[in-house]
């Protein structure tokens, strides 16, 4: 039986988890973000060495390859900068789209709003992030130039914009996957263009300048090169970028939430 947007099964209490509950929700958010960060690497050797092995993998052969093509002292980082980014949107917003059908089996045995699913399915990618951030910005205050404060909290705002970006759509595509199944293999497909699309491995600068405008409208596009700009350029990007950002990310999450509310009741039915 579904009431609001969550879900409750006749044979077991209601009581389970309530919405009144604020301390039960900590902890249910910090036990699907365990269990989830263990599922993931249980019985592997490596563990969460795995969560890195792809973006440092795929840096190392690029780098290889494209070294010789742009020949710029900065272009390994600017690389690496793109590649972190853009496997966080990646692999966060495919476990947000499959997230609410994966774990169907606990929202019809308890009562809890089905959003934390979505919000927590981020957990491991930003876990993996944050773990990045915290490489890069050391390394480039203790090998190029330390890091100032502004441009600190200029990139914690991008992280924050593209945050908001990658909910927004989890909210919207958990609950229309569960009634078109067809929509994880369109994003899938949609990211592998989307990874050229995106200045990940190549400088915005090559591109005719009257293509940037679309360029932009793809959300990792400008939160890639901003963060390039305030980390290695020392550049702040215009008001009116920042103002672009800021109104992508206000309405990525503002039209997701209002997808999920308009769908979650009927779609988690169908579970």
């Amino acid at each position: 039986m579904v009431v609001g947007d969550a879900v409750t099964s006749p044979n077991v209490p209601a009581t389970t988890v309530t919405h009144r509950s604020g301390p039960d929700f900590k902890g249910l958010v910090w036990t699907l973000v365990r269990t989830d960060f263990k599922t993931r690497y249980h019985g592997t050797f490596g563990g969460y060495l795995w969560a890195l092995a792809k973006p440092l993998t795929m840096f190392a052969v690029l780098v290889a390859v494209f070294s010789f093509i742009f020949v710029d002292a900065d272009y390994p980082l600017y690389l690496v900068i793109g590649l972190f980014l853009w496997d966080f949107f990646a692999e966060s917003t495919k476990t947000g789209l499959g997230c609410l059908h994966a774990k169907g089996f606990l929202l019809t045995k308890a009562r809890f709003p089905s959003w934390i699913v979505v919000l927590t399915s981020t957990s491991n990618a930003l876990i993996t992030l944050t773990f990045f951030v915290v490489v890069v910005c050391t390394y480039i205050s203790l090998v190029r130039q330390p890091l100032g404060v502004g441009a600190m909290l200029l990139f914690v705002a991008y992280l924050v914009a593209f945050l908001a970006i990658v909910v927004g759509f989890s909210l919207a595509a958990s609950v229309l996957f569960l009634r078109y199944r067809d929509l994880n293999q369109v994003w899938e497909l949609t990211l592998q263009a989307g990874f050229f699309v995106a200045p990940v491995i190549y400088p915005l600068s090559i591109i005719p300048e009257r293509f940037h405008f679309y360029l932009y409208l793809w959300p990792p596009t400008p939160v890639i090169q901003f963060t390039r700009a305030v980390l290695v350029s020392g550049e702040v990007p215009t008001a009116r970028a920042h103002l672009l950002l800021a109104c992508v990310a206000a309405v990525s999450l503002a039209a997701g939430v209002w997808v999920y509310r308009r769908f979650a009741p009927r779609a988690i039915e169908e579970l």
